[in-house]
């Protein structure tokens, strides 16, 4: 772990060009075979060839939108592991995932919709409105929101959600070819428009998660110490939500349910920056950028010619972390 705040300064800066590095990467490796001459050609003085358009039109907006979704998701992890106190929380606990599924999957059923910038809006609707429904089964009773009833909640929703869209896609073999590689979870084919469209909102929750981080740590002693501290425990359990769920919604939107970005590097980011949220959330951005940056590089040449989603490829990486977290015990402070 980094001790001092000066070596946890000089780690972000590693890590950011580390981020400039795995982003670099993106752009010039891939299936179009490509050098890192043509990649600053194609950026400054495009021709018009074969290589430039790959290179500005589907990698650049590629590795800007692996970034951003990686990066949201690891803080959006974060903010859940504190909320629940669950070291295997994660933004789909709050059902994000399974709702924006669900409405992705009636729109596609019920009103034939293949927009992929309108099945867009409808996930990160379909996030938000499962989100809420777990805030507000989360909400009711004398003792407010609390971590165990978070975590219920939140799973029961998922479970219907999931149950739901299972049986309607079973029901429509059309809408299951539509949906399934969305469902999966890529950022390959994904416009700059899409990411354009959401990147207010995630930047908003970037710098509210950041704003947020010192309450974060407060409520982290517990609620009865909290509330001794004059915190009002509620509001910004509302409020660490709310970001959740911009922060989820707006990387569903666009890439689809990727899931274990926001378990693993939470854990990665606490063992290198610590438990203060001041410092953890700029780490979770930057190693969840790398992480889905370095995933989506590796997804191209899995099964060369063809790609794999980048979520499959989460999975794989994700599956014996996740086992190793809950053997170990390790327990979110």
């Amino acid at each position: 772990m980094l001790a001092t705040n000066r070596q946890k300064a000089f780690g972000l800066i590693g890590l950011f060009i580390l981020l400039l590095t795995a982003m670099w990467m993106s752009v010039v490796y891939g299936y179009t075979d490509t050098n890192w001459r043509q990649a600053i050609a194609a950026l400054i003085d495009n021709n018009g060839s074969n290589a430039h358009l790959v290179v500005a039109t589907v990698r650049l907006p590629r590795a800007l939108i692996a970034a951003a979704v990686g990066a949201s998701l690891a803080m959006a992890g974060a903010l859940m592991q504190a909320l629940t106190r669950n070291p295997l929380a994660s933004p789909g606990i709050f059902g994000i995932n399974a709702g924006a599924g669900f409405f992705i999957v009636v729109m596609v059923t019920f009103f034939s919709i293949s927009s992929l910038q309108m099945l867009s809006w409808v996930a990160f609707i379909g996030a938000a409105a499962a989100a809420a429904i777990v805030f507000v089964i989360s909400a009711a009773g004398k003792d407010g929101l609390t971590p165990l009833k978070m975590t219920l909640a939140g799973t029961a929703v998922a479970a219907l959600f999931a149950s739901l869209t299972q049986g309607m896609l079973a029901m429509n073999e059309k809408a299951l070819e539509e949906v399934l590689f969305w469902l999966a979870g890529s950022v390959a084919g994904r416009k700059l428009e899409l990411l354009a469209a959401v990147f207010p909102y995630l930047a908003a929750a970037w710098l509210g998660a950041m704003l947020l981080a010192r309450h974060v740590n407060i409520l982290m002693m517990g609620d009865d110490v909290a509330k001794g501290l004059g915190q009002r425990t509620n509001v910004i359990k509302a409020a660490a939500a709310l970001l959740v769920v911009l922060l989820a919604g707006g990387s569903v939107a666009v890439a689809g349910p990727i899931g274990f970005i926001g378990i693993m590097v939470p854990h990665m980011a606490r063992a290198l920056a610590g438990i203060d949220h001041r410092w953890l959330l700029p780490y979770c951005a930057l190693l969840g950028g790398i992480l889905l940056l370095a995933a989506d590089i590796g997804a191209r040449y899995v099964l060369m010619p063809r790609e794999v989603p980048v979520g499959i490829v989460t999975a794989l990486i994700g599956v014996p972390f996740f086992v190793y977290i809950a053997r170990r015990g390790i327990t979110a402070k």
